[in-house]
């Protein structure tokens, strides 16, 4: 999938302005809303957009705590485990890993004695032999894609 100048831009509108409407959106760009529609769908279809909705804070849902824990898994068990994870309702992303460790998770709990509970929840699943936890202190750079997104764009553009 190539993203180019266009697309870039597109992107950019839907990270900075995500309750626009694809109306509002063609009018920025100068483009016709039937092309900005095809372009979202070709983006959305080859998985460039994998989603829509709000981006939600653990911190304002009352889990303030965030962690990342890293978990070793027993040889072979790493699907079960993985499984296990989704149903851990204070997980909220989990990524199988090299280096130290099988699995990394983010958990966001309500305080270090939720945490705690939640680390004893992952240490008595079938399969996990240990775990490590680090707790995140503040946030440096939050989630973003819009300086990669621009990174591509420009890439494109480049090599045209």
């Amino acid at each position: 999938m190539t993203v180019d100048a266009l697309d870039t831009r597109i992107l950019r509108l839907l990270i900075e302005e995500p309750r626009t409407s694809v109306r509002e959106y063609a009018r920025i760009l100068g483009i016709a809303r039937g092309t900005l529609q095809a372009r979202i769908d070709r983006m959305e279809r080859d998985g460039v957009i994998t989603g829509t909705g709000p981006y939600l804070s653990p911190a304002a849902l009352g889990h303030p705590v965030l962690a990342f824990v890293h978990i070793e898994v027993t040889q072979g068990q790493l699907d079960e485990v993985g499984d296990a994870l989704a149903a851990v309702p204070e997980i909220i992303e989990a990524f199988s890993i090299t280096g130290g460790g099988d699995l990394l998770t983010r958990v966001a709990a309500r305080d270090n004695g939720h945490l705690e509970d939640v680390i004893q929840q992952l240490i008595n699943l079938p399969g996990v032999v240990r775990t490590r936890t680090e707790m995140a202190l503040r946030e440096r750079v939050p989630h973003r894609l819009l300086p990669l997104v621009e990174s591509v764009g420009r890439a494109a553009g480049s090599s045209r």
